[in-house]
C-alpha cells in the first residue's frame, strides 16, 4: 500500500442520475487496486445521525421550507466533516464524497431561492474552513439523467420526484458554480462509466504527482 504526505479530498458533484455514486464507487475500486489509501463516504447520511436525517430529507412525509431543507443538510454536514472528513484525512487518506457543500449551494441556493452567502458561510463554518482539493463534476442532459432515473429499482427520492423546473435551476446552479473553478473538472455524463473512471483517475494521479504526494 503506497502512503500520502497528506490526505486529499475529493468530492464528486451532478443531478440526480448523473452517475455520481457509479463513478465514486469505481474510483474507489480502481485506487484500491492501484494500492493507494482510499475511504468512500456520501452526503447526506454517512454517520448515526446523518442516517436519520437522510430518511427525513429524502422521504419528506411533510412540508420543509427551503431554510430548513438547508439547515438540516448543514447539520448532516457538521456530524460527517466531525466523524468522517476530518480523522480520515488526518491519517492521510483519498476521500471521495458523493456529494458535498457544492450541492447545497446548487440545490437550496439556485433551487430554492436561498440566499447563497449565507449558505456558503455555514458551509464554511460546519466544514472547519476545509474545502475539497478537486470537485469532480458530472455534467449530463436532464433528458439523459431522468431517463436513468426512470431505471431505477425502489422508491424515488423526494428530489428525484422534483418537477424539471426545478432541476433545470440545479443544473444552471452547477454551471456557475464550476465556471472557471480552479479545483473543478468536468466530466461529460453522455460517456461511459469506464471512460468517466479512466479520465477522473488520470486527474487524481496526475494532482498527486504535481503535489508531490506519494511517499
Amino acid at each position: 500500500m503506497s502512503k500520502l504526505k497528506q490526505g486529499l479530498l475529493i468530492s464528486i458533484e451532478g443531478i440526480d442520475g448523473s452517475g455520481k455514486s457509479t463513478l465514486a464507487n469505481n474510483l474507489r475500486d480502481k485506487l484500491q487496486k492501484n494500492k493507494l489509501p482510499v475511504v468512500l463516504t456520501y452526503e447526506p447520511g454517512d454517520t448515526k445521525f446523518g442516517k436519520q436525517l437522510r430518511e427525513i430529507l429524502h422521504e419528506k412525509k411533510y412540508n420543509i421550507c427551503g431554510k430548513s431543507e438547508f439547515l438540516l443538510f448543514a447539520s448532516d454536514r457538521a456530524q460527517h466533516f466531525q466523524d468522517i472528513i476530518i480523522p480520515k484525512l488526518k491519517e492521510k487518506n483519498i476521500i471521495l464524497s458523493d456529494r458535498m457543500a457544492d450541492s447545497s449551494v446548487a440545490y437550496q441556493g439556485y433551487g430554492r431561492g436561498i440566499e447563497i452567502d449565507m449558505i456558503d458561510t455555514i458551509n464554511r463554518w460546519v466544514m472547519q474552513g476545509i474545502t475539497p482539493d478537486i470537485t469532480f463534476y458530472i455534467n449530463i442532459s436532464l433528458e439523459s439523467a431522468l431517463k436513468r432515473l426512470k431505471k431505477r429499482k425502489g422508491r424515488p427520492t423526494s428530489f428525484e420526484q422534483e418537477k424539471e423546473k426545478f432541476t433545470k435551476k440545479i443544473i444552471t446552479g452547477f454551471e456557475k458554480i464550476f465556471k472557471e473553478n480552479p479545483r473543478a473538472i468536468i466530466l461529460d455524463g453522455e460517456q461511459s462509466p469506464e471512460m468517466l473512471t479512466k479520465i477522473a483517475y488520470a486527474n487524481i494521479k496526475q494532482w498527486l504527482n504535481n503535489n508531490n504526494m506519494i511517499i
